[in-house]
């Protein structure tokens, strides 16, 4: 078996798994069943040589590794109608932006941590940019947001060679996605909070990243 072979194998077992985590949940007034999914207690360390775990096996993580205090780094990413904007001049710059990062939209744990910034801000998408960065493919991060009805949130794909994901840390070479992350960015570019889910399968503390946001903004 090839090695590109084995690593789709390996990616579609991962994802697979994502996406039947959990199948209970409450109705949302969206339409959206939330299920009761586990949230991530801590941080994994961003970059080469640092792992995440999915359900106990490690995956390393490549890259050049981010942390608290780091200015955004310049990578472009695609947008929906596959034009490029860099991660630093998207349509929030200059005002305080959550980047939620996913492994796949496809999935029942990306799904839901799309709608919970999409739907459980409390009005903070009145005040910041909410961003979305996957390796989806733009056209299905568009097929997502249309299907979702999600317009307040900015999709952005790192689809071609994974540049955000290596310039971040947040690259699982192995597999071809992107680590599970939550971060909070001022007004000036620099990360001000940042948590990389230790566990795949967990979602990071929206409630957390969203009030960290308000206080930035209370600050300013």
């Amino acid at each position: 078996m090839t090695v590109t072979v084995s690593r789709l194998l390996i990616t579609l077992s991962v994802l697979g798994s994502l996406s039947l985590s959990g199948c209970m949940g409450s109705a949302h007034d969206s339409g959206f069943l939330y299920k009761n999914l586990p949230v991530a207690d801590g941080t994994a360390i961003a970059g080469e040589g640092h792992t995440i775990l999915f359900k106990g096996s490690p995956l390393m993580l490549a890259g050049t590794g981010i942390t608290v205090g780091d200015q955004l780094r310049d990578v472009k990413l695609a947008q929906t109608d596959l034009s490029l904007v860099n991660i630093v001049d998207t349509k929030g710059k200059g005002k305080v932006r959550i980047i939620s990062v996913v492994p796949s939209l496809d999935t029942k744990v990306c799904e839901q941590q799309t709608h919970f910034l999409s739907e459980k801000n409390k009005g903070l998408d009145k005040m910041v940019e909410l961003i979305t960065v996957s390796i989806d493919t733009p056209f299905a991060q568009k097929r997502f947001a249309d299907e979702a009805k999600i317009h307040n949130v900015t999709f952005l794909s790192d689809y071609r060679e994974a540049d955000f994901g290596k310039a971040y840390g947040l690259f699982l070479k192995d597999l071809h996605i992107l680590a599970r992350t939550i971060m909070v960015v001022d007004k000036q570019n620099v990360i001000r909070y940042l948590q990389i889910t230790p566990e795949l399968a967990q979602l990071p503390d929206m409630e957390k990243a969203f009030q960290f946001a308000r206080s930035l903004i209370t600050a300013s």
